[in-house]
This record gives C-alpha cells, structure tokens and sequence, in this order.
C-alpha cells in the first residue's frame, strides 16, 4: 500500500489524531496542565470509535500518551531549566526509586487487562479533578517535605501509577510536592523532568515488550501507536505557545475549573463504561 493510499483508506483517523494535539497543546498551554491527563482518555474513547474493543483501545492509549511526553517533556526542561525551577537535587534523590516505579508498572501494563488501566486512569482523574476543584489556594498539609522513607514512597508511587495510566510526572508530582510546602513553581519546573524520567522508560518498555492486540488500530507496534504519536507531538509542541498566549487574555483560572469538570465527567465516564 502506497502513502497516499494509506492516507486516503485512513483519513478520519488521521483528522482525529491531528485535533487531539491540537488540543492537548493549547490546553498544556493556557492551564499548565500534563498532555497524558488530555491524551490518555481522547485516544481511549478515538480508538473505540474505529472498532478497537475498550480493553485494548485503554492499552495503546496509555503506551501512545507515554511516548508523545519524551519529546514534549524535553522542551519543558529546557524551558524551566532557564528559569532555574528545576530542583536537581530532588531529582537526584528520587530518580532511582521513580525509575524502579516506572519499570513495574510499566511491565505490568504488557501484561495486565485494560480494564485494570481504565479503572486506575478513571480514578486517578476523578481525584485530579477535585484537587483542582477544591484545593487551588489551600494551605499546604505538611511543612516540608517527610523524611527518606516518604519521599522513597513518593518516588516509587509517581513512577508507578503514571506509568500504568499513560501521564507524566505533573499530575501527581505537582499535587504531593505543594502539600508538602513546596515551592509551586519549583515542582512544576521539577516534574517536567520526572516526566522524561517517567515516559521514556515507560514507552521503551511498552514499545518492546507490548503484545499488539489483534484489533490495534494501523500502525501499532507493540502498544504504542506510531501514527498518533506522529501526528499529535509536532501539533502538540505548536499549539502549547497559542495556549500560553490566551492564559494572558482569558480567565485561565476559571478555564480550569471547567477542565476539572469533564475531567472529572471524564473520569466518572469511564467508570460507568466498566460497570455498565
């Protein structure tokens, strides 16, 4: 089969891809929050609309979402780096016990139905939803950060779960540090960087070791999607600049409070999907 016929036998597909980067980009940009939050449960919901059944449908999604965050994750690096917002320190204490997080929950994708995904992705969101709910401005629980034994569970868990559900480091990362009286701006520029530590690993694995299910969608290899990742990356790199620039002119706050609402019904979908 020729490009052009490739192109033309799968073109919804391809519009569909293009306008999930699209809108994962503008909407890292205008509220500042992880592409894998956006990702996971477009592509999860994309999929089954072309017949992929929901159980591998969570499983492509979740290694595709993990892919597309390298290359993104390295730009913001390089973007908080320059700003000094990005704690080496921290990251050296934690960066053996997140990559350990990574590789089992990253293993145990390959091997573990998609629903168990879906269920964790639909909690995980729910949960994300009502911090940003209800907690934007609430006083942090502890002072600082706990002592080795915590933060060793802090790495582990962030590595863990974002590996099983497909998002980088700033979903969780973001929320347990600020809890902890850390600096806000401190751990996003710091969860950029555990998001690479997270993603690159993470896909490599799945990438490797992931069975294709046999109702993939085309250009699946292992369980990351190449196609989606070539179509929503470059979008989503593009489209993150024209999200920041309308934060400057639109209640970016308020943006947010809408985001965490079908994040939440989002999640909460998901849910009914399993049960129903």
């Amino acid at each position: 089969m020729s490009i052009i016929e490739f192109i033309s036998s799968n073109i919804a597909t391809l519009l569909a891809l293009v306008a999930t980067g699209v809108f994962a980009g503008i909407l890292a940009g205008l509220l500042g929050v992880g592409g894998g939050i956006v990702i996971v449960p477009v592509l999860f919901f994309l999929f089954q609309s072309f017949g992929v059944s929901a159980e591998s449908a969570m499983l492509i999604a979740t290694a595709t979402s993990l892919a597309t965050i390298v290359p993104t994750s390295v730009s913001s690096i390089r973007s908080h780096s320059k700003k000094g917002n990005v704690d080496v320190v921290l990251l050296k204490r934690w960066a053996v016990f997140i990559l350990l997080g990574v590789l089992a929950g990253s293993w145990l994708v390959t091997r573990v139905d998609g629903s168990v995904l879906t269920l964790m992705f639909a909690v995980i969101a729910i949960l994300s939803a009502l911090n940003m709910l209800f907690r934007t401005g609430k006083s942090a629980l502890l002072q600082q950060l706990p002592g080795t034994a915590g933060q060793t569970a802090m790495g582990t868990s962030i590595g863990f779960f974002s590996a099983m559900v497909g998002i980088g480091g700033g979903t969780l990362s973001v929320p347990m540090l600020t809890l902890c009286n850390y600096p806000a701006h401190k751990a996003v520029g710091t969860a950029s960087a555990i998001g690479l530590l997270i993603s690159l690993p993470a896909a490599l694995t799945m990438l490797v070791l992931g069975s294709t299910p046999a109702d993939a969608p085309a250009g699946t290899f292992g369980l990351v999607n190449i196609i989606g990742f070539s179509c929503i990356v470059p979008l989503t790199v593009l489209f993150a600049p024209v999200g920041a620039s309308l934060a400057t002119k639109l209640n970016a706050a308020k943006l947010k409070q809408v985001f965490a609402v079908v994040l939440l019904i989002t999640g909460l979908r998901m849910l009914a999907q399993l049960v129903l």
